[in-house]
């Protein structure tokens, strides 16, 4: 049979590191072995019924069975104005400041290709989610990495960033809490955020996937919050998370208006719009009854309990994460990210994801999501005190 070549866009694109590491767990799943999948990044449980029970009644109406409209159902730009002035105190203009995007990654991978010319240079974060990459290779733009370490509370340090490469970044992707530390941000430092994005004309994207989960009774800021924000950049904030909703592809951007124009606009040329049944429970989720946003808080914060306590127990020198539902652990001495993520799918049948996968600053660490029940992360705690290899 022929083969077409790929496109020159395709190939630029960054290399799936994680897909080999599902494929190697899935080798070990197809001998039989009971492998405890913590490297994943999708949440365990059900969407609440009732934003399930909306799905299902506005799915009997015609209105739905037609094209949506190209930029999304009113109603639910609304429902993001309101729980942004909910939960964070927000103003936010539903029609000017609110745009509609089918999942958190889609926004991200388009945002580079909306505001960025071949050359221009883009501020990642590293360790950080590597979609991001995705769409800077799209654009043709050059990615300078900003060190998120461990000394610093995982925050990037301005100062450390060159005058050279300020002058010409056009664009800064963050995330807290952040994926794969768990870091929180501070209000001082999305201040010093708004700072920086003002004197070098920056336009800022927070990545808010995980503003509903922060522990020990500490909600997580939005970037919004902060005097200014809303001059020099947007939030993308997705209901895969906080609704478990992952699969139902629905998420928003909120903030400067002419980035959410440009959003807008890109969308347009790619799709219609999201099925109209899909928007009205995402209003549904939005606006209705928020104990569940509670309850699965909680769930998460008994899970990481669990497993930090757990492995501290066996003498495993590990951090608690303060939000998210991933914990950052150190590996041993001795091995690589990679090394030790082989060894425990190997030899515990345990899969984790090797912090290299997020970037150069990720080496030296494996990411663990709490998206096991708590059943399944003892039984990992016990698999892993069996290998000995910590000392209590």
């Amino acid at each position: 049979m022929k083969q077409f070549p790929r496109s020159d866009l395709l190939n630029r694109l960054p290399k799936q590191f994680f897909a080999s590491l599902v494929k190697k767990a899935s080798q070990y799943i197809e001998k039989g072995f009971d492998v405890i999948n913590l490297g994943q990044g999708n949440p365990d449980q059900p969407t609440p019924d009732h934003i399930v029970f909306k799905l299902q009644e506005a799915a009997t109406n015609p209105i739905n069975h037609k094209y949506s409209p190209f930029q999304g159902f009113g109603y639910l730009k609304q429902a993001a104005a309101d729980f942004y002035q909910r939960e964070y105190g927000v103003k936010i203009h539903p029609e000017k400041e609110v745009a509609i995007l089918f999942g958190g990654k889609a926004g991200l991978v388009e945002l580079p290709q909306c505001l960025l010319n071949p050359g221009d240079t883009v501020l990642v974060p590293d360790p950080g989610y590597p979609d991001y990459w995705s769409g800077v290779a799209m654009a043709k733009a050059e990615m300078v990495t900003m060190p998120l370490k461990e000394e610093n509370h995982f925050l990037p340090k301005y100062d450390e960033i060159t005058n050279d490469v300020l002058k010409k970044a056009k664009l800064m992707f963050l995330n807290y809490p952040n994926n794969p530390t768990g870091a929180i941000a501070t209000p001082d430092f999305f201040a010093e955020t708004v700072d920086l994005a003002e004197k070098h004309d920056i336009c800022i994207v927070h990545d808010f996937a995980y503003g509903a989960i922060g522990f020990d009774g500490v909600k997580p800021t939005s970037f919004l919050q902060t005097k200014g924000a809303k001059e020099v950049g947007i939030e993308i904030y997705t209901l895969s998370k906080t609704y478990n909703m992952a699969g139902w592809r629905v998420a928003f951007a909120v903030g400067n208006e002419s980035v959410i124009s440009s959003l807008e606009l890109i969308q347009d040329h790619l799709y219609v719009s999201l099925f109209g049944a899909v928007q009205e429970a995402a209003a549904m989720a939005l606006t209705g009854p928020q104990d569940c946003v509670r309850e699965l808080n909680q769930m998460y914060e008994r899970r990481r309990n669990v497993l930090i306590e757990g492995l501290q127990s066996i003498g495993w020198n590990v951090t608690a994460p303060k939000g998210s539902f991933f914990a950052w652990l150190k590996v041993p001495q001795g091995f690589t990210s990679e090394e030790f993520a082989n060894f425990l799918l190997e030899k515990a049948h345990i899969m984790v994801a090797p912090g290299i996968g997020f970037g150069t600053y990720g080496e030296g660490y494996v990411r663990v999501g709490l998206l096991s029940s708590e059943e399944r992360l003892k039984e990992a705690v016990r698999r892993i005190s069996s290998l000995e290899i910590f000392k209590k």
